[in-house]
């Protein structure tokens, strides 16, 4: 009789992660299902994803647009074969939005490893180490949709991680796109069709700050996590989470707080790029979130405006005296 062997499927440790490894992931292909459960998790208000007889006028195009928001999601879900066992994703760098996505599109997301980076040890924790990863998306077409960086933190296999790499520094990882790029990758849109809002919204000015009143409660977290095939088991194990209780995902705490962001800019068109985005703490389900914005610059284009923006989104629980403040994200996007 043969012997039976066990293989454990548990995902790369940090060991594993050597700069120059790449690999796929199953295609997605967008769907209404899709965009239905994104909007039921989130509440988003921006308005051509949700018209879909007025993103037909403005894009020409026949499908539906995808909310940009779910294009990145599923391609970070795409990239985590990688960080299957993270503690931590610390932010991304150099988001470019190259091109809109629709409902219909198939998403393709190769993801290689660029860098890498021993934590410092510490007394009472297992070490880890921070692995860069960069994420280029693709349609069914073989159009480059995406590009991006994040960073997540990775347990070792051993029980020392050996001294941090000096030469490892995540703010010098990453393109961030040039504002020539930016404005190539504003589409060509039919803008005098868009539903603008009424009453008329406040015309956006650079130096101004807002602060939107409303909180969301941050509820079905998992949910999220399946529906964009996310691998990392501390979003849904509390077990495998440093916190006990589980983590929720990076991407959810981005789209409720560019959810309360369409409450400010309700003429919001498209989003462009991100410069950075920082899970500066964790954030757990039941938290609420609330977000501030600032408008750093307002660049006028040939329809509309371009913004740079500084969002800011923090949580309140009831273990925490203030709010602590879980993201700190700089982004542009192209607004009436």
């Amino acid at each position: 009789m043969n012997e039976r062997v066990t293989r454990v499927v548990e995902g790369p440790s940090f060991e594993d992660l050597q700069p120059g490894l790449e690999f796929d992931s199953p295609g997605i292909t967008l769907t209404t299902a899709h965009a239905a459960w994104y909007q039921a998790l989130t509440g988003d208000r921006m308005r051509l994803p949700l018209d879909h007889a007025a993103a037909a006028r403005v894009t020409g195009a026949p499908a539906p647009l995808a909310h940009p928001l779910l294009a990145i999601n599923v391609a970070i879900g795409q990239s985590t074969w990688a960080s299957q066992r993270v503690k931590a994703n610390l932010g991304y760098r150099g988001v470019h939005l190259k091109r809109p996505v629709f409902l219909g599109d198939t998403l393709y997301t190769r993801t290689r490893v660029v860098g890498a980076r021993r934590n410092q040890s510490k007394s009472g924790r297992a070490p880890t180490g921070v692995v860069a990863l960069e994420m280029r998306t693709a349609n069914q077409h073989g159009d480059e949709v995406m590009t991006a960086w994040r960073f997540p933190m990775i347990p070792c296999r051993g029980e020392a991680a050996g001294p941090p790499d000096a030469d490892f520094d995540i703010h010098q990882i990453g393109v961030n796109p040039t504002r020539e790029e930016f404005l190539a990758s504003v589409p060509a849109w039919k803008t005098t069709a868009f539903p603008r809002s009424l009453p008329p919204a406040p015309r956006p000015v650079a130096g101004e700050c807002i602060h939107i009143a409303a909180r969301d409660t941050v509820t079905c977290a998992p949910e999220l996590v399946r529906l964009t095939t996310n691998m990392a088991m501390a979003h849904l194990d509390a077990t495998l989470s440093h916190a006990g209780q589980r983590l929720v995902y990076g991407g959810h705490t981005i789209s409720i707080a560019f959810a309360q962001l369409t409450r400010a800019l309700p003429d919001l068109i498209a989003m462009l790029a991100w410069e950075r985005c920082d899970h500066t703490a964790p954030v757990f389900e039941q938290d609420r979130l609330s977000t501030e914005v600032e408008i750093l610059e307002a660049l006028p284009l040939a329809a509309g405006t371009m913004l740079k923006l500084h969002v800011r989104a923090s949580a309140e629980r009831r273990e925490l005296k203030d709010a602590a403040q879980v993201l700190d994200w700089v982004l542009y996007i192209w607004t009436l």
